[in-house]
């Protein structure tokens, strides 16, 4: 499927949603691209999972903002493939740094520099222990087979709208209880 094709088929999926995400959050190596930074040369070009380049044409033409939460232990690297691959301009915050918190120090960065809140951000990673540390934050996350894809776009978003759905049923139920309580003691006064 050519890279236009893969946009067309994205916009076409998030335009199925009312409820969007405000920052779509993507992991690097085995997210984005099919390998690990540190595992090759800056001299080398690099290439994206064939339909990574796609979606992210459409999240920006939509305009949903994106950042980069990645553990990459060599930056530069990264950064380096960033540029190479022509995506750089498509991202709000980068955050690529080596740590040992799961990904959660990133996203913290990354919410203080865009002001977004976690529940209103989608985020898409490879590995397993990552998904449950940010999600714990309350960020919709989508773990990966082999990059980033047009299914797990799709699940991601419907993920996203049930679980903001949760929460406006939370927030309605605990303004009804709260604020009913309220009002009754106050009749109860007279």
């Amino acid at each position: 499927m050519t890279e236009e094709k893969v946009k067309d088929e994205a916009m076409q999926i998030i335009g199925m949603f009312q409820i969007l995400p405000r920052l779509v959050v993507f992991d690097l190596d085995y997210t984005l691209w099919p390998f690990y930074c540190e595992c090759r040369s800056k001299r080398e070009m690099p290439s994206l999972y064939p339909q990574a380049k796609g979606i992210l044409s459409a999240l920006k033409e939509k305009g949903i903002e994106m950042a980069i939460a990645s553990r990459s232990p060599t930056s530069d690297i990264a950064n380096t493939f960033i540029d190479k691959l022509n995506i750089k301009s498509m991202f709000v915050a980068k955050e690529i740094f080596s740590s040992w918190t799961h990904k959660t120090e990133h996203f913290q960065k990354i919410h203080t520099r865009t002001t977004v809140p976690f529940t209103a951000m989608l985020f898409f990673d490879d590995e397993d222990r990552n998904i449950k540390s940010v999600s714990k934050m309350g960020v919709t996350s989508i773990l990966v087979g082999n990059g980033v894809t047009l299914g797990a776009l799709r699940q991601g978003l419907t993920e996203f709208s049930q679980n903001h759905n949760t929460i406006e049923k939370n927030k309605h139920v605990w303004r009804n209880k709260y604020s009913g309580k309220a009002a009754s003691s106050e009749t109860d006064k007279d």
